[in-house]
């Protein structure tokens, strides 16, 4: 179930803790695991606030052995008035405070046999005076290998399944098509690299289950690039 108007529940302001907590360890988890795999790359960090409210950590990688560069971000901002490009789909969050959090990563390989990937987990909130407090989360990863293998593609969306399927038989089909649809390049009539899963307005089963599965596509996501980068 994704989000709709009759799935809107509260949520402490401790569970939205939570969420920053795991995903500054996801960070710093894939931080270690690049750096082992790679230990010439040079990093630098950037520790910045936004004025409006929030502000993030900026991992930015370059000149390894194998990777040209990369990039492991996080940020957590939070405002008074979402912008109506935020509203288009949820009108009735028009006005609404609201705060966002996430961890955006992408290495581009100096070897060719390395592939590109993209990854993002996300959580998001917004309340109105008075109102419900809407949240859902929203992520994915994908693969862009210069050089094909079938035995890593393959391995690549058995790991994306084995995250879904505790959380539903059907849900790494749906997964994969979404991503497959969102990177769809109309020039080439082709989808960006080997694909997926990707998602948003995510609430399934609630925010327990919903975070659990956003902490096991983390989890996922590290395992699966680097089993391929290994």
């Amino acid at each position: 179930m994704f989000l709709t108007q009759s799935s809107l529940q509260v949520v402490q302001d401790d569970q939205a803790e939570q969420v920053k907590i795991s995903l500054l360890a996801l960070q710093k988890s894939l931080q270690n695991k690049l750096v082992e795999a790679d230990p010439k790359l040079h990093c630098k960090q950037d520790q910045w606030k936004r004025n409006e409210g929030g502000g993030g950590k900026t991992l930015a990688f370059k000149k390894g052995k194998f990777i040209e560069k990369g990039g492991i971000n996080f940020s957590d901002v939070s405002g008074k008035k979402l912008p109506k490009t935020a509203t288009q789909n949820r009108p009735e969050l028009e006005g609404a405070s609201f705060r966002g959090m996430g961890v955006s990563v992408v290495f581009h390989p100096d070897n060719p046999y390395i592939p590109t990937t993209h990854a993002n987990v996300r959580y998001f909130e917004a309340k109105k005076d008075g109102g419900p407090l809407s949240w859902w989360f929203g992520g994915g990863f994908d693969l862009t290998p210069y050089y094909p293998f079938k035995e890593d593609v393959i391995e690549w969306h058995q790991h994306a399944r084995d995250a879904c399927n505790p959380f539903g038989n059907d849900l790494y089909k749906k997964l994969k098509d979404w991503c497959d649809e969102y990177f769809h390049l109309p020039h080439r009539n082709e989808t960006r690299g080997v694909g997926g899963i990707f998602f948003d307005d995510f609430c399934e089963g609630g925010f327990d289950q919903s975070f659990s599965f956003i902490k096991k596509v983390g989890e996922t996501f590290q395992d699966a690039y680097f089993s391929i980068f290994e």
